[in-house]
């Protein structure tokens, strides 16, 4: 066996792993909810743009009105998006990839 199939063995070993496989499960459990969360906020806002000018039209303080306020509101939903992702997977997904990664590491060696 060369170098090259022992390192391919290695990772396929690791992904039927159950710890890959809980690994893949975390993050698609946290990442595509949220991701379909996002994007119906996101359509939402562009519905709303389009077909409810009069809603987004209305002004809430001076010159400030409901559309601008929901589009600094995407700003603002997407950089929590990103930090609460980074908290999740520095808790729930960071630790499992470090003990995979140094496995990998040893029997690659």
């Amino acid at each position: 066996m060369t170098t090259r199939e022992h390192d391919a063995s290695v990772y396929e070993q690791m992904q039927e792993s159950t710890e890959f496989q809980e690994l893949k499960r975390r993050f698609r459990r946290w990442t595509f909810p949220m991701t379909v969360a996002f994007l119906a906020w996101y359509l939402l806002y562009v519905v709303l743009s389009g077909w409810a000018r009069g809603f987004m039209g209305i002004k809430l303080l001076g010159d400030i009105n409901v559309g601008l306020v929901l589009g600094l509101l995407q700003f603002v939903s997407t950089f929590w998006i990103a930090w609460a992702y980074s908290r999740h997977a520095e808790k729930k997904l960071d630790p499992i990839a470090d003990k995979l990664r140094h496995e990998v590491e040893e029997k690659t060696q």
